[in-house]
């Protein structure tokens, strides 16, 4: 199924489970409907427990348009045309830097009414690294090299995970993702001032639970506990899982219980 956002993009999204509580996918730094086998099955298991959810394409990739530059406001404008496909208003799930991304959304759209935010990548003292991160990824893409982009955007990630992702079959597409990191970056950057100046609490005032997996890096623990702690309305939750992955089954038991 396809939406067109308010800049003109077509965005291609699955949906399953017509009918039932909204709630918004937003993938994460190299996620996409084509690759992502979890979050297919996550959209299932989660029709399945009463929910109708939207699993999409972010702008620039799989099967949704897009030219760079890619932004943080192009994020949530097809955060914002999917959530009034689905009625006018949504919970939104953010998978790691999908989060920020899901963060942002809350902040600027009425629709968004409850938030749940898997292991954001997020620094608790500023944004300054991660608009040296966005700078870097810009730099690369403006070069025309984008297995360049995505080693940089990677950097620091397990580097067999970047090696499998271009050596299979989706190669092409992931060299079309590259440059869209460039909004990951941006959303962490916004974030992550927002938290360290003390304006998040004030932007994001929805319910929200912050999950970790149960043998979580402890990166990922510190930047969930310092959400949990600025947000007005936050509590923790944990998701069986490790490596900054999860079971679908186990993640869908959790959403449920969380979302109601």
């Amino acid at each position: 199924m396809y939406v067109r956002t308010d800049d003109g993009r077509r965005i291609a999204y699955d949906r399953e489970g017509s009918g039932g509580r909204p709630l918004v996918l937003v993938g994460g730094l190299g996620q996409m409907r084509a690759t992502d086998t979890a979050t297919r099955a996550l959209t299932t298991e989660l029709a399945g427990r009463g929910f109708d959810v939207v699993h999409h394409d972010r702008p620039g990739r799989g099967d949704s348009g897009g030219e760079a530059p890619f932004s943080l406001a192009g994020e949530v404008a097809a955060i914002s045309a999917l959530v009034d496909e689905v009625g006018g208003r949504a919970a939104l799930y953010g998978s790691s830097s999908g989060g920020a991304i899901a963060l942002a959304a809350a902040a600027q759209l009425a629709g968004v009414d409850r938030l749940v935010l898997w292991e954001v990548p997020l620094g608790t003292a500023g944004g300054d690294d991660a608009r040296a991160w966005h700078a870097g990824i810009v730099e690369r893409g403006a070069a025309g090299d984008p297995e360049a982009v995505l080693r940089f955007a990677m950097e620091g990630m397990p580097p067999g995970w970047l090696d499998e992702m271009l050596a299979g079959p989706d190669r092409d597409r992931y060299l079309r993702l590259a440059p869209t990191t460039a909004a990951d970056a941006e959303a962490l950057a916004w974030a992550a001032d927002a938290l360290a100046d003390g304006t998040l609490p004030r932007a994001v005032t929805v319910p929200t639970t912050v999950l970790t997996g149960s043998a979580a890096w402890p990166f990922f623990v510190e930047a969930a506990d310092a959400l949990v702690a600025a947000l007005p309305d936050a509590a923790r939750a944990e998701v069986p899982g490790a490596e900054h992955g999860w079971a679908p089954a186990d993640m869908a038991a959790v959403l449920e219980r969380v979302l109601g």
